[in-house]
């Protein structure tokens, strides 16, 4: 009888284990979803740099240096999978984008452009996409780390070799907002 109820503790037991454990995995795959969310949106803003710079470039020629380096960024932002450092390159570019938009606060017939309204629509939309799916990919971290740290699933997760997620977060208070983008 004690033989019995010390196997039903054991399968209670390994029935729990595995499910933290698959919960882990599930968490982990869900990180990993929400990080492809954030490329994707990433990277749709890095393939409508280039036409924003052709567009403004054509008014304000003498702003190589300012489209040079947001092209450097650009490719550099697309070779980098740790959101630490992605999210630091993408804050360069934010603020390097924005310094673009500047530029083109100078030329009122490059304002009144169709073409760059169009840009600065896409590019509104796009940073806002891009905020959600930062937003849901922190989310996921967040629940990923409570359950790595939390007991006693924690047990399981040091057991699984599970290791806390990084958040994609902006170091630089000022880079937090979206580039200002002006139709006036």
């Amino acid at each position: 009888m004690i033989g019995l109820i010390l196997l039903a503790v054991l399968v209670v037991i390994a029935l729990w284990a595995i499910s933290v454990y698959n919960g882990l995995v599930r968490r982990k795959n869900v990180v990993a979803e929400a990080w492809s969310g954030i490329e994707a949106q990433l990277k749709r803003r890095a393939d409508l740099i280039p036409n924003l710079v052709e567009t403004v470039k054509g008014y304000a020629t003498h702003e190589r240096t300012t489209f040079d380096e947001l092209a450097r960024l650009r490719s550099a932002g697309q070779g980098q999978s740790d959101p630490a450092a992605r999210a630091q390159t993408e804050q360069a570019i934010t603020a390097a984008i924005g310094k673009v938009l500047a530029v083109a606060e100078a030329y009122p017939e490059l304002k009144a452009s169709q073409n760059f309204q169009q840009l600065q629509n896409e590019l509104t939309d796009i940073e806002d996409q891009i905020q959600l799916a930062r937003r849901y990919y922190n989310g996921t971290v967040r629940d990923f780390n409570v359950m790595i740290e939390q007991f006693p699933s924690n047990l399981i997760a040091g057991f699984g070799n599970f290791k806390p997620g990084t958040f994609f977060q902006i170091d630089n208070a000022a880079d937090r907002e979206a580039p200002k983008v002006s139709f006036s």
